[in-house]
């Protein structure tokens, strides 16, 4: 059976640029479009044209430089910003241009100052303007999840009439959860007509966390574009992730059974571009492209990890462009990562030999962060110097390890992961220990 192609609009050029700090000038709008083009996404944003000369330029050469995706040009709902828009992709070879007017009541009456009555005429008029010079035009009722539902249907309805061919659907200030999301794409698809003519798409912001978890439900209930980000940047607390999203779809395809374009090896090569250009860094724990996404302190993690990667790894470091897992050495590490790492620095030990240089490690690294290979090799020679019997450097390896690095191997098993047989060990290593025990004593030794 065929599954649905979710279109991934990617505006980290535009929102994301929004968020502050984030300013790219044209060299750098240009380069990130190209590693865009490389991610596979099917959807450029530009940029806003009639913002400043600077995005209208980037806008501009990233329409003639950049051929394979959608390069959209965002635009208001009035005459000299779709204009303006127009003249940046004319020189697209597959342009789109985005339109965009607030629809809820808090906008009209504080930002906007129309009425309901006028909106609907200004959106008509303003998808049909820009249908007259392009062909693909998208348009966004901002703030839709607090805009009344019957009028938003009206909204969707007279646009659609008026040639649109992608409708989005923002939730522009976070605020909605994701049932209400689900529920308001499902009534759009069950109240508007024409609405199976058009690509319903999802914007959705993460005041609330809730992002990614938002866009997800509006997919399940029929949206077929996401709009998203790099590294989740946007105004505010950002947008829904990209990589997020391509990965639970991936990882996830008995839930999400979706197909995008995205060339996964490609998503931290992206996200590390995108940080070194704005110098934001993408903070640790952030899921996918964070630098501890794939590493590992506490023991029982490590020590899983060293006997199978799927025991707390869910998808591999390479098949989203990471090098490696980590085994970071801190307070909570075991027996079982700190033997790997002494091998690797040249110095494999028995089990009892192991037991000296662990007790010091633990008494360090209850002072410090993270121990690095200068405070390790310090230790050895610590225990060497107060006469502890330490093997030379390649005398017996009780402690071997066929790979010299935890996941070293290219990805070895599809997407989603088939549940390890029984007592498996990871591809290319083999762990073995000086002393006869149990597969129960040897687990609780690596801790």
């Amino acid at each position: 059976m065929d599954r649905p192609r979710i279109t991934i609009f990617d505006t980290t050029l535009r929102d994301g640029e929004q968020s502050p700090g984030c300013s790219m000038n044209v060299q750098e709008k240009l380069r990130l479009a190209q590693q865009l083009d490389r991610l596979g996404v099917d959807v450029i944003e530009a940029g806003f044209p009639i913002a400043s000369d600077g995005d209208f330029e980037a806008v501009q050469r990233i329409s003639a430089l950049v051929r394979q995706p959608i390069i959209a040009g965002l635009a208001r709902a009035c005459k000299g910003d779709i204009d303006r828009a127009w003249q940046a992709l004319q020189g697209a070879a597959r342009p789109r241009i985005h339109v965009f007017l607030a629809t809820s009541d808090i906008h009209l009456k504080y930002k906007l100052r129309i009425s309901r009555e006028q909106c609907l005429e200004q959106a008509r008029e303003a998808v049909r303007h820009a249908k007259s010079l392009c062909a693909d035009v998208e348009f966004s009722p901002e703030d839709a999840t607090r805009t009344d539902v019957p009028f938003l249907c009206q909204v969707v309805e007279a646009v659609i009439a008026a040639g649109a061919t992608t409708v989005n659907i923002p939730d522009t200030v976070g605020y909605t959860m994701p049932e209400e999301y689900g529920q308001l794409i499902r009534t759009l698809r069950e109240k508007v007509a024409g609405i199976e003519q058009v690509t319903i798409s999802t914007h959705c912001h993460n005041d609330l966390g809730l992002a990614v978890a938002n866009s997800l439900a509006g997919v399940q209930e029929g949206a077929r574009q996401v709009e998203c980000t790099i590294n989740g940047i946007g105004e505010r607390a950002g947008n829904a992730s990209l990589e997020e999203i391509a990965m639970a779809m991936r990882v996830r395809r008995d839930r999400y059974p979706y197909e995008t374009g995205i060339a996964s090896e490609h998503i931290y090569p992206s996200s590390q571009m995108l940080a070194e250009i704005t110098r934001v860094p993408v903070q640790p724990n952030k899921a996918i492209t964070g630098r501890n996404a794939f590493a590992h302190e506490a023991g029982i993690h490590q020590d899983g990890v060293l006997k199978n990667p799927l025991t707390y790894e869910i998808m591999t470091p390479q098949s989203v462009g990471v090098p490696d897992s980590r085994l970071v050495l801190g307070k909570h590490s075991g027996r079982h990562a700190l033997a790997l790492r002494c091998e690797q620095l040249g110095h494999p030990f028995e089990r009892r030999e192991l037991d000296e240089v662990y007790r010091k490690f633990v008494v360090l690294a209850d002072r410090i962060k993270k121990v690095q290979d200068s405070h390790l090799l310090e230790l050895i020679e610590e225990v060497k110097a107060a006469g502890k019997k330490i093997p030379p450097t390649g005398a017996g390896l009780p402690f071997t390890r066929a790979a010299s690095a935890v996941g070293s191997t290219s990805e070895s098993h599809p997407l989603p992961f088939p549940a390890p047989a029984p007592g498996s060990v990871a591809p290319g290593v083999s762990v073995t220990f000086g002393d006869h025990h149990s597969e129960q004593e040897d687990y609780l030794w690596g801790v």
